[in-house]
């Protein structure tokens, strides 16, 4: 497998209609995207793309006083495509990838998993050296549909323009709105309207993807044909245990709790799948009524709930019974290795890091993110200039705090919880299809969280069928996983055929 590039060009920009500038010494902002030309070898067949890479500038109508004032510049989004050459646009689909945070840009998607190139980083337990490796992906999701990558506002390249506030856009809906603007724009100018249309969106992207399809379909009509959840969640009160001691979370972590003590041994002579089934059971029913007894346990219920979830959760019964039954997750991480003075990681059980402090309370970093950080920002620069043509000196934010505080504003007074946006989108659109992607060692996303989310779901019965379901033996990011994500590669092919075509 090889891929090539040819010369890179600029890609003229678009007309965007009447603008206003903000002052006589700051021209207007316009798009700087390159167009390249590569081959992927697939299978020993060649497949021709056109890349575009680069920022395009998002406009806002201005209206005053009943007055219009123009489609002013607001901010400028870096996003990367991926157009097979020689198809059919009727035929041919369209992908819309953004990872989550808030905070993240896309980098994680494109070179993980979806594009046609990805990173050779390594995995738990032989971590690649530096400057690691990037070669081409025959998995990519280009065999079967046009891909673009988008980065919200202050993530990758993407920026408010000068003299504007970023932070307008460090919100829910304000970031639903831009990155839905985008993709108007980009289905517009591309002459894609005809197109089957995707969304795919990983851990935060799941929770935009999801009032993404709902605001698409409201706003612009743009109906889609699928939407991917990868690590999804959707209700954020079913993994937060800050707010009013939320017993919910506690129960729907336990069955991640066993997962990742097994693959660290704690479960010898058992097999995965018998100890998830005891620990989905126990979690589903007997731990919420134990939580939910408080005083009112006996000492022999108690004793029983403490020695049960210990046994599960790998950790030691007095720990347990310290933390009054419930375990909250960043604490779990960092005590379950304590005796050999590990950390476990939260984006991926699987791997292991050396603890900073034998007695801490919480884990310093997550020793899975501290392994993923250097190889992708190693392939992306690299990548960007030499394969792309795209010159920034800006730094390309693969994940950034600068969007903190988040804007929660909409959610004021109840549960910031976007399920009911997708159950009308499925009820507007009897067409979509959703295909929601777990790890079982997930400790971002728990599997058992999401599970119970997408089965409360107020659809009627002709419309769960459009829902499917897809397990990995990874994390947060299965496709660290190299069977894992030549599976789920497959499984996101297979899911965008039928869903394009309306198959079974």
């Amino acid at each position: 497998m090889a891929e090539d590039a040819a010369a890179t060009t600029v890609a003229p920009a678009e007309p965007t209609g009447p603008s206003t500038r903000p002052s006589a010494d700051k021209p207007d902002p316009v798009d700087d995207t390159v167009t390249t030309h590569h081959v992927l070898e697939v299978d020993g067949a060649r497949l021709e793309y056109t890349a575009t890479t680069g920022r395009i500038v998002l406009r806002e109508e201005e209206h005053t006083d009943g007055t219009f004032g123009g489609n002013r510049a607001r901010a400028e989004l870096s996003i990367t495509s991926y157009v097979l050459d020689g198809t059919d646009p009727r035929t041919r689909p369209v992908t819309f990838a953004f990872n989550g945070g808030p905070g993240s840009s896309s980098v994680w998607l494109h070179l993980g998993l979806l594009g046609p190139r990805r990173v050779v980083g390594g995995d738990a337990g032989a971590l690649a050296a530096p400057p690691y490796d990037l070669v081409p992906n025959p998995d990519s999701l280009l065999t079967v549909s046009d891909l673009v990558f988008i980065d919200p506002v202050s993530t990758g390249y993407s920026r408010s323009v000068e003299g504007g506030k970023p932070g307008d856009y460090h919100a829910y809906q304000k970031d639903i709105e831009s990155v839905g603007e985008l993709i108007r724009l980009w289905t517009s100018r591309n002459r894609r309207w005809m197109s089957p249309k995707f969304v795919a969106g990983e851990s935060y992207g799941t929770l935009r993807g999801a009032a993404l399809t709902a605001h698409l379909q409201e706003r612009y009509g743009m109906f889609l044909n699928g939407l991917i959840l990868i690590s999804s969640v959707l209700d954020l009160s079913s993994v937060d245990f800050d707010k009013q001691r939320n017993d919910r979370a506690h129960a729907l972590y336990l069955p991640t709790y066993a997962a990742i003590a097994h693959v660290h041994g704690r479960h010898p002579g058992r097999t995965l799948e018998e100890l998830l089934a005891e620990a989905e059971a126990y979690a589903a029913r007997d731990y919420p009524w134990v939580l939910s007894r408080g005083s009112r346990l006996t000492a022999s219920e108690r004793s029983d709930a403490v020695a049960t979830l210990a046994r599960l959760s790998g950790l030691t019964e007095g720990y347990v019974d310290r933390a009054d039954l419930r375990i909250e997750h960043w604490r779990y991480f960092t005590e379950l290795l304590r005796d050999e003075r590990l950390s476990v990681g939260r984006l991926d059980g699987r791997f292991t890091g050396p603890a900073a402090r034998a007695i801490a309370e919480e884990m310093d970093a997550d020793p899975s993110m501290d392994a993923i950080a250097g190889p992708y920002a190693a392939a992306w620069n690299h990548y960007v200039r030499d394969d792309l043509g795209y010159e920034s000196d800006l730094h390309y934010e693969q994940i950034t705090s600068r969007v903190h505080p988040w804007s929660f504003k909409d959610f004021e007074g109840r549960p910031i919880d976007v399920s009911p946006l997708l159950e009308r989108a499925m009820r507007q659109n009897p067409h979509l299809r959703v295909h929601v992607a777990y790890g079982w060692y997930d400790g971002a996303t728990p599997y058992f969280a999401a599970q119970d989310v997408i089965a409360h779901l107020q659809l009627p019965p002709q419309l769960r069928p459009n829902i499917e379901h897809r397990y990995y033996p990874a994390g947060h990011m299965m496709y660290l996983h190299e069977p894992s994500r030549v599976q789920q590669s497959a499984d996101l092919a297979d899911f965008l055929v039928r869903a394009a075509t309306q198959g079974p």
